[in-house]
């Protein structure tokens, strides 16, 4: 029973999980301008982990036949069989459905469309319509992975705003130079099943270059923040220190591309690493810096 459980959850990619949560829990701090209330934070907190969960065993069950092809992915239940389709299909639609009924019910309706929406996107739009087709499938298809910052403000605010427009478009410009590394290293796997990655058909620079685009993009969307949300001191110095070193991160990327090194030298994942980091840090101080504001007035 023990490993029929591991199996199920890890269908719904915990790691993801977690990462997809960093960018909900801190911006409920911003919308309310101080603290939520906790049955809200953990209602919230439940549903979305529930929707994602959804996404990522549905995506299980569309990639099971690419998830065999691939080194980094063979291991997952409905590659191996430890999980029959059917099963794995029906445990990504309940997940779904009630996670729609949980947020539409315990938080707002308006979460709950955001969900569903972060469901389909991810489903139908990256795994179905993007992902085996173009090399800008994690560009448009991240869109799905930026709804946990609209759900977050909806949550409190039953609305959406300029300043959740903005977090949307941090994790948007975000997700192309977090992933794209990542995709270096498993560009052998990923060429294999036949899914067109950028760095699968497009030289070390000329992905390098596109990973310094979009960080600098990402780093420039953060700062856009200050005016737009009135962010104080505490999440300034932190966009701008940590996007200082995020920069620093992909144009060593880009020199080291340039001057023809090696996988080994290129160390992609470091920036993949630092990536998650870097995204942490930026929206932990959304949280903390209007809770610092509060206390100082």
């Amino acid at each position: 029973m023990g490993a029929v459980i591991r199996d199920y959850v890890s269908l719904t990619k915990p790691r993801i999980i977690e990462l997809l949560l960093v960018t909900t829990f801190p911006v409920m701090f911003l919308a309310d301008r101080g603290v939520p209330s906790l049955w809200l934070i953990l209602a919230t907190l439940v549903g979305g982990s529930l929707s994602a969960g959804s996404a990522n065993a549905l995506n299980c069950y569309l990639d099971r036949d690419i998830d065999r092809l691939m080194h980094r992915t063979e291991g997952r239940p409905l590659a191996t069989g430890a999980i029959s389709p059917r099963a794995g299909l029906t445990f990504g639609l309940v997940l779904g459905v009630v996670s729609v009924l949980w947020l539409g019910l315990l938080v707002n309706w308006l979460s709950a469309a955001l969900s569903l929406a972060a469901i389909v996107l991810y489903v139908g739009f990256y795994t179905l319509l993007l992902k085996r087709r173009t090399s800008q499938n994690i560009v448009w298809g991240g869109v799905a992975g930026c709804m946990p910052a609209l759900i977050g403000w909806s949550a409190v605010t039953n609305s959406l705003s300029w300043s959740a427009v903005v977090l949307f478009l941090i994790v948007f410009f975000w997700t192309p130079p977090h992933y794209w590394p990542l995709s270096m290293r498993f560009r052998d796997d990923y060429a294999s099943a036949g899914v067109p990655m950028l760095p699968v058909v497009a030289e070390d620079v000329a992905v390098a270059r596109q990973v310094v685009i979009y960080s600098w993009v990402t780093v420039l969307t953060t700062l856009v923040l200050v005016p737009v949300a009135g962010m104080g001191l505490i999440y300034t110095a932190v966009a701008l220190v940590a996007g200082g070193v995020f920069l620093r991160e992909a144009h060593t990327l880009l020199a080291k591309a340039r001057a023809g090194a090696s996988y080994a030298e290129l160390k992609p994942m470091r920036l993949f690493h630092y990536s998650i980091s870097y995204l942490t840090l930026v929206f932990v101080a959304v949280a903390i810096d209007p809770l610092v504001h509060l206390t100082l007035h």
